[in-house]
């Protein structure tokens, strides 16, 4: 499989590999990873996604041009609501995803890193969207989501050269929430997946699900919507059981109901 995929502990791992290709994405990684990004929506079991590529230098280069025979045009006009590899502006899926970028995340990678939650970079990882220089445009999420991250003039930056930027300049851009040594970045991917496991899976939902569904609302307006995770978690056991553990001086059991 292009793809791995497993569950353990609560946590899920997504690993492309293609390593002889960068991790670049084709026509049937991004089949499978749209499989895999539905089903784990469809899982009760899951409250962390650890995304990540295989070997030792990338993350993923983006799309896999060998053999393309698409226009830049045709390619546009796909329906790709999802965005790149049906995740860099996904909003149906509520489990907190994090990216392991181990090396070099290039155009679609990027978009990819731009639809996570949290990002652990290796302190020798690469980011960029080189699109332009090759005549085509970072169609799937990085023209309309990275403006909406960090300031205008960086988005701009970065578009516009095709510059690739180190692991430290992103941290210092707001996109990557911590760099780590290379022989350090599992023990600290596992760290965060760790502290988010600790959490109750209901609230994990309820927050990702409310923030995908009210930043285009304003804060009134996004406080008073009801969304389905959120009253779930309101009224659920675990809701009960964080409270009593609290009090209590222990940890807390979650039951995910």
């Amino acid at each position: 499989m292009s793809v791995e995929f497993s569950v353990e502990g609560r946590i899920a791992r997504v690993t492309l590999n293609r390593p002889e290709r960068l991790n670049a994405v084709n026509a049937e990684v991004e089949r499978q990873l749209d499989t895999i990004w539905s089903e784990i929506e469809s899982r009760d079991d899951i409250s962390c996604v650890v995304l990540t590529g295989a070997g030792e230098k990338a993350f993923c280069a983006g799309a896999d041009l060998k053999g393309v025979d698409k226009s830049g045009l045709e390619y546009w006009a796909e329906s790709r609501p999802n965005g790149f590899a049906g995740l860099s502006f996904r909003r149906s899926l509520d489990v907190p995803v994090i990216a392991r970028v181990n090396g070099y995340a290039l155009g679609g990678g990027f978009e990819m890193v731009l639809g996570c939650d949290i990002v652990v970079a290796a302190r020798t990882a690469k980011f960029g969207l080189p699109e332009a220089r090759v005549g085509r445009m970072p169609l799937d999420g990085g023209m309309v989501l990275l403006q909406r991250k960090i300031p205008f003039n960086r988005a701009m930056g970065m578009m516009l050269t095709g510059r690739q930027f180190t692991a430290e300049e992103m941290f210092d851009f707001g996109i990557v929430n911590e760099v780590a040594d290379d022989a350090e970045l599992d023990a600290v991917v596992d760290r965060w997946a760790a502290d988010i496991v600790a959490c109750a899976p209901l609230s994990l939902r309820a927050i990702k699900q409310t923030v995908n569904r009210t930043g285009h609302l304003s804060p009134s307006e996004a406080q008073s919507l009801r969304t389905p995770a959120l009253v779930r978690a309101l009224t659920s056991e675990d809701a009960l059981e964080g409270v009593a553990a609290f009090q209590e001086k222990r940890a807390p059991v979650w039951r995910g109901r």
